[in-house]
Formats: structure tokens, C-alpha cells, sequence
């Protein structure tokens, strides 16, 4: 197979109040040498619970905490992210995921693209980061 999925899951379980039934996974190692995350949001990906409700700077941490373990999974590691996208839900929240992401990221020097959308999945989501990085050889 050409691609490794990394933690597998159904949106059955992840949202059992939605009508729901997508196969999905956290990560995909393409070729062996680019790693696709899911976005990541405050949520511990071994318990599925929701963490640091109404504090966006926990939620973040969380989220790069996140990416942080999923890159490890798939090879790689922070200092390979190429590419990053941040969702936040009000403007106001900018300056404290961008604080946290750049403590995870200090010296990186990723692209990033940042947006301010209307809604999560979830209400109690107030932020999500998905990144790309490579394996290197």
C-alpha cells in the first residue's frame, strides 16, 4: 500500500450524538516521506475526551501536543512540519494559540495559513490546527 493510516477511527464513536459513519484516521504517511494530519483540536486523542473547555490557549496546547504524538507515530517530528493551518473561532483568540504554537514550533519556520470560521463540530471546540510535514531520508 502506497499510504500508512495512522489511528484509525469511525465518526461513530467520535460523535455518537451525530448520525455520522466515516472511516477516518489521525494521520496519513503518503510514499512513506509526507505526513497528512487531521486537524487536532483540545481533545486527548487516547481518552476522546474533550480538554480545557472555554480556555482556547489549553485547547491549542493540546492540539500541538497532539501533533507533537502523531508525528512521532509517523516518523517525523515537529522540526518537519512544512505547512500549517490554524481555525480559530473568534479573532479575539489569535494572539493566544499563535503564542502557543509558536512556543511548539520556536525555530521551525513553517507557512501558515490562519482563519477565523463560524463553527467546529463541536461547540466546545474554539480552535484547530492540521499540519503537513515530510520524513526526512
Amino acid at each position: 500500500m502506497a499510504h500508512t493510516r495512522i489511528r484509525k477511527f469511525n465518526t461513530r464513536e467520535t460523535y455518537p450524538e451525530q448520525k455520522i459513519d466515516n472511516d477516518l484516521c489521525q494521520a496519513v504517511v503518503a510514499r512513506g516521506t509526507t505526513v497528512f494530519l487531521r486537524g487536532q483540536i483540545g481533545q486527548n486523542l487516547d481518552t476522546s475526551e474533550c480538554v480545557s473547555i472555554g480556555d482556547v490557549a489549553g485547547q491549542a496546547e493540546q492540539a500541538m501536543r497532539n501533533i507533537d504524538m502523531l508525528l512521532k507515530e509517523a516518523g517525523s517530528k515537529l522540526d518537519h512540519i512544512c505547512k500549517l493551518t490554524i481555525y480559530i473561532s473568534d479573532p479575539r483568540y489569535r494572539e493566544a494559540v499563535y503564542n502557543v504554537v509558536g512556543k511548539w514550533l520556536k525555530g521551525v519556520f513553517p507557512v501558515s495559513t490562519g482563519l477565523v470560521i463560524s463553527a467546529f463540530a463541536r461547540t466546545e471546540y474554539l480552535v484547530e490546527i492540521d499540519a503537513t510535514a515530510v520524513i526526512p531520508d
